[in-house]
């Protein structure tokens, strides 16, 4: 079982208070608590798009497979972003398969929870990569896995590929022993999105339910809150959402927060001039986001079947 420190690291994560865990005190280093929380630090920096940060908390000279792992996500993450260091992606998804073999095996020289993050790291990266069905497999995609992580991460992976239904098996197989932990909510909350179950019902409630919490600052429950109640029609409590999550950011919404406000200023009353100018601001800041992909392949495929048509001379009078 968990201590209550670590307890309290994991809901931070989980819940998107990256913020508050990266500004956290580590634990000592004989402490139990130092890796897990050292290995979350490190993600927290990866989620707020700084892998420098992450990888330099790592040892260089480390034998830990977990923070090996996490390292090598620093690093692909960060080539990722620029097209000059495809090798170092490719080294860092290299480097990853090794430890996924490492941790193979009641042999291997690491705990379960170990083992597990080396396989939601390396999914994560997979995925990110494009080899769907490489991630899914490093996850235990239809396994009988009891790594909830690796259950989150797989039904994101589905939910993304438009399989909500796979989602769902994924989801119900962990009901049986997952019982009623946060993460598990949060799955059910994010399957309700994509699925529009219960008219958005419970994922409206569950990120009403956390961002209530006094302890806790997570601006990405108030984008996630946002987003559901756009799907519910509450058009200008989402903006309001939106606003706060901006600012608990300083000023500069991530990228989901600025597309989720490029939606939303397209379903107001000006939505011309303001749905243009943060569209632009997303494609700019943002150019592999889903939502300027999806605008720039409409656009793409317009041009085409409009080439294949002649503008017919203006009949004369």
């Amino acid at each position: 079982m968990d201590s209550p420190e670590l307890y309290h690291v994991k809901q931070q994560f989980t819940l998107g208070a990256y913020k508050s865990l990266v500004d956290l005190t580590l634990p000592d280093p004989d402490s139990p608590d130092y890796t897990p929380t050292l290995v979350y630090q490190a993600r927290a920096h990866l989620a707020l798009d700084s892998p420098p940060a992450a990888y330099s908390l790592i040892p260089s000279d480390t034998e830990n497979v977990a923070l090996k792992a996490v390292a090598a996500l620093a690093h692909f993450v960060e080539a990722e972003a620029d097209s000059s260091k495809e090798t170092e992606r490719d080294a860092a998804l290299e480097e990853l398969r090794d430890l996924c073999v490492e941790v193979e095996g009641d042999d291997a020289d690491a705990t379960e929870w170990e083992k597990g993050t080396v396989r939601v790291l390396a999914g994560t990266a997979f995925a990110h990569a494009g080899e769907i069905e490489e991630a899914l497999e490093t996850l235990g995609a239809g396994t009988d896995t009891r790594n909830l992580e690796a259950v989150g991460y797989t039904v994101q992976i589905y939910l993304s590929i438009n399989r909500p239904d796979l989602a769902r098996k994924e989801f119900e197989r962990a009901k049986r022993w997952a019982e009623d932990d946060l993460l598990l909510q949060q799955i059910e909350a994010s399957i309700g999105l994509a699925t529009g179950r219960d008219a958005y019902a419970d994922a409206h409630a569950y990120f009403t339910e956390q961002l209530a919490n006094p302890s806790l600052t997570s601006p990405r429950l108030l984008t996630a809150r946002g987003v559901a109640r756009l799907l519910r029609g509450e058009v200008q409590a989402a903006k309001s959402d939106l606003e706060e999550a901006q600012t608990q950011m300083g000023g500069k919404p991530d990228a989901e927060t600025l597309g989720a406000q490029v939606v939303a200023a397209g379903l107001g009353s000006a939505k011309s001039a303001d749905a243009e100018q943060l569209f632009g601001q997303l494609s700019t800041e943002h150019p592999g986001f889903p939502l300027v992909l999806d605008v720039e392949r409409k656009a793409h495929l317009f041009d085409e079947l409009a080439a294949k048509f002649a503008v017919p001379p203006v009949a004369a009078a």
